[in-house]
């Protein structure tokens, strides 16, 4: 490697573990030839030396099996490529199932990987056996088998990697410590390091569990920390070698492979514990290079007594290494990529929760075609830093999180499973009324949000405490009467946790109008309902405007978009543009009085701010879409008409104060109406029923509005056009490669959940994005794209020509597909 320190790079890279070393070689397979990068010790020293080296393409999502297929395509070849062995075997992946809930989890997963083509077959019992010598096999259920994953040597890698960046134009230079971030106006501008100072135009993160103490004397956030990973390496064994497949017990939180060791084969254990240990320093040391932790058999005494029972062969060989490596989790258990909000060209890519070396050549790769194009190849919103702002970078929430993390690798993949540690982050004005109300609360965002509220009827759970399961859950009837409660009645929802950006200045309609698709430019007290999109003509946010006066709007989002969507917006604006943006979701709250009575209940309580008369509420003096200034229990409000749940309603905004204020005034207006209060399970199905799309779900950069049926939300002919408006006339003309559809399913009895396949004609044809249990079609109910499956055009007719179902837990249930919302379609937008 050269060992001379440049004055400037194009890009500098800080770490040398696998995420630099594939981020490094992506960017000069791509053209990029001027980067440098930087390890502060040796290549593979941090965490990737110590790793399991286990690879597979099996993940519950579409984009995470893209980017683990990729690592895979990547490893088989790289030896090949460079003349540097990394160990690649296709051993493949042997999934063990103890109960019938984890082979439905696999099921789903499974479904969903032959529909993106990863090779998966359903086995017995005795067919694990078979593929895995010495395994007890009479208390499984089941399990599958994933032929074309396998292993690899963690620390050659890397040292691959950069052998392949140098050979392209790289620089990579060990022993030398970036010790701080330079910067200017928002903006990177190199690193410090141990060696001299480097001049760069883009700098990015790839140093692990040392990358957040770094980001941090910076002032920017990367939420990760390190937690005590475990493994043991037994003693030779007759029958075993390194050829075994890499096989899983998650119902013991246990996994296994065989090792080629001195004197034979022996069988590599490691574990996901349900819990596990911070590593407990104030900061990680510069020099922890190709070190461990202590031995811990006291900790890792359940996993063994696991493995004992999974091989009973291992008791009488014993253990002859133990394996204690710190590695860095994040908050929510997926890793940290893309462009961080706080420093224009600043990236990262870490936090990779130990699954680094499945993941990282696929990320690499993702990560370098992010930073060329400007914008991230492919939705890649789970893992983009963007979900998280500075609330998740405390130290207190991470140590208490992690700790869960980890274990949740192997826990049951409930599809709506909440964390239980580091609760209580942020919490609406109206939480301790809704939680005496008997609301069951989720987290979004770090938001504490009423999923759902405990209900005394029969047949209703009478305490806010979920059952999981696959199918219909406990809270299913207490689910039923918040959503009829709101279709036949009215229903009171804290809707706080919605994003809300304030944008103020001489320059504020202008700039939206340029960044917006459509013409936001209306009157004041108006609201518009536009995407902002890429360059492409991919959405990057789906959003709503209200016009409070001349200069002066506020920005409505999704909970996990409101910093991506600052940060957007901060990227758009252009030099001297005089235009403001602000976060306002901390001090303004929302309470959304939606349902038919909604109208009858607001007479009673909405006045005037100017006369003090009741407020007007008919269609023409309050027309949907408009926004007022009310009086609600002597306090100023604004009222939006707008609705996400089909039906008319008002949304309430105020300081967070006042909410405690306003609800009881609401409530008791509403008493004789058979108010209710609702959760966002409510919100969902409500939502899906009519067809309205979710951010993250239906729409990201991967979908157009013509994909998306939203071309109406564009404003073709505004003056000045649009960010995308190219991009997107030169598609107008061309059939679209997928059209949304919304999904009902025949049968009754079963619950979508979002993620399950779609057949059309028997013939796989694309995958459920949301789903829920829609009440007042007494069925469930779900949107999903529509691929083709035989080269025609996907038009509407396409789609409404076909036979459809729905994969549900792997089993083929019958749909019928709609391009209008099949409820109220009068009143419901079009989706074809």
């Amino acid at each position: 490697m050269n060992p001379q320190l440049p004055v400037a790079a194009r890009v500098v890279i800080v770490g040398g573990g696998i995420a630099g070393t594939s981020v490094a070689h992506h960017l000069v397979e791509a053209g990029w030839r001027d980067v440098l990068l930087l390890e502060q010790n040796q290549l593979s020293a941090g965490t990737t030396w110590h790793a399991a080296g286990m690879v597979s393409c099996l993940r519950v999502s579409s984009a995470m099996m893209r980017i683990n297929q990729e690592s895979t395509r990547l490893y088989t070849n790289l030896g090949r490529l460079t003349g540097h062995d990394v160990g690649w075997n296709a051993v493949g992946s042997l999934i063990l199932a103890r109960n019938r809930d984890r082979m439905t989890q696999y099921r789903r997963t499974v479904a969903m990987a032959r529909y993106l083509g990863v090779e998966c077959d359903e086995i017995s019992p005795k067919e694990c056996g078979d593929r895995f010598p010495g395994l007890r096999i009479d208390d499984l259920e089941g399990g599958f088998w994933l032929p074309g994953d396998g292993r690899c040597l963690p620390a050659e890698v890397p040292r691959a990697l950069a052998k392949a960046a140098v050979a392209g134009g790289a620089r990579v230079v060990e022993g030398v410590r970036v010790t701080a971030l330079s910067h200017q106006d928002g903006r990177v501008t190199g690193v410090e390091t141990s060696a001299g100072k480097v001049i760069a135009e883009v700098v990015v993160l790839c140093g692990g569990m040392w990358s957040r103490q770094l980001a941090m004397a910076a002032g920017v956030s990367v939420p990760l920390h390190p937690v005590e990973h475990h493994y043991v390496v037994g003693r030779p064994m007759p029958g075993y070698h390194g050829g075994l497949p890499c096989t899983r017990d998650m119902d013991g939180s246990i996994y296994f492979r065989g090792e080629d060791v001195e004197g034979g084969g022996a069988v590599l254990l490691g574990a996901f514990q349900r819990t596990t240990k911070v590593w407990d320093v104030p900061r990680v040391p510069d020099d922890f290079a190709f070190q461990l932790l202590g031995d811990d058999w006291e900790k890792f005494a359940d996993p063994l007594a696991e493995g004992c029972h999974r091989i009973p062969g291992l008791r009488a060989a014993g253990f002859a290494k133990f394996v204690n490596g710190p590695e860095s989790f994040t908050p929510d258990n997926q890793w940290l990529m893309g462009e961080t909000p706080e420093m224009d060209g600043l990236f990262v890519l870490a936090g990779f929760n130990s699954g680094g070396i499945a993941s990282a050549g696929g990320a690499g790769r993702a990560l370098a075609e992010w930073i060329i194009g400007g914008t991230m190849p492919f939705d890649l919103g789970s893992v983009d830093i963007r979900r998280f702002g500075p609330w998740a970078n405390g130290t207190a929430f991470l140590r208490d999180r992690v700790t869960e993390a980890l274990g949740l690798h192997y826990q049951m993949a409930w599809p709506n499973r909440e964390y239980t540690t580091g609760r209580n982050l942020r919490r609406s004005g109206l939480h301790d009324v809704l939680k005496a109300a008997g609301a069951c609360f989720g987290v979004k965002a770090g938001w504490e949000r009423p999923n759902w509220f405990a209900n005394p009827a029969p047949g209703c759970a009478a305490t806010p405490d979920v059952e999981y399961a696959f199918g219909r859950q406990n809270w299913f009837a207490n689910h039923a009467a918040e959503h009829r409660a709101c279709r036949e009645r009215v229903a009171l929802f804290d809707q706080s946790a919605f994003g809300k950006l304030a944008l103020s200045g001489p320059d504020a309609s202008r700039f939206l109008q340029r960044v917006c698709a459509n013409d936001v430019d209306v009157a004041p007290c108006r609201t518009v309902y536009t995407p902002m999109l890429n360059q492409n003509g991919g959405y990057e946010a789906d959003v709503t405007l209200i016009r409070m006066g001349t200069d002066e709007f506020v920005l409505v989002t999704g909970s996990s978009q409101t910093v991506r969507d600052a940060h957007w917006l901060r990227r758009e604006r252009l030099p001297g543009e005089a235009v403001e943006c602000r976060d306002i979701t901390e001090s303004r709250g929302v309470i959304g009085v939606m349902g038919p009575r909604s109208r009858e209940l607001l007479a009673r309580v909405a006045m005037d701010p100017v006369t003090g008369a009741p407020a007007a509420l008919d269609n023409s003096g309050f027309p949907f879409g408009a926004a007022h200034r009310w009086v609600i229990a002597d306090r100023p409000v604004w009222a939006v008409r707008i609705t996400y749940v089909g039906e008319l309603g008002w949304e309430i905004h105020a300081t967070m104060t006042d909410l405690p204020a306003l609800h009881a005034a609401l409530w008791a207006a509403g008493a004789d109406f058979g108010v209710a209060n609702a959760g966002h399970y409510t919100i969902n199905s409500l939502r899906l029923e009519k067809g309205y799309r979710s951010f993250g779900a239906e729409l990201s950069s991967d979908e157009t509005p013509f994909e998306a049926g939203l071309s109406f939300t564009l404003a073709w002919d505004k003056p000045g056009g649009f960010t995308g408006r190219t991009a997107l006339m030169e598609k107008r003309t061309r059939p679209c490669a997928k059209r949304l559809g919304l999904f009902v399913l025949i049968d009754p009895e079963p619950v979508l959940w979002g993620g399950e396949p779609i057949l059309r004609n028997g013939q796989p044809a694309g995958y459920t994005t949301s789903g829920s249990y829609g009440h007042t079609l007494g069925a469930a109910v779900g949107l999903g794209y529509v691929r083709s499956t035989d080269g025609s055009p996907v038009t509407p007719e396409y789609v409404l020509g076909g036979s459809y179902e729905i994969l549900v837990n792997g089993i083929p249930k019958a749909a019928q597909v709609h391009l209008k919302a099949p409820l109220d379609p009068g009143r419901c937008r079009i989706l074809g």
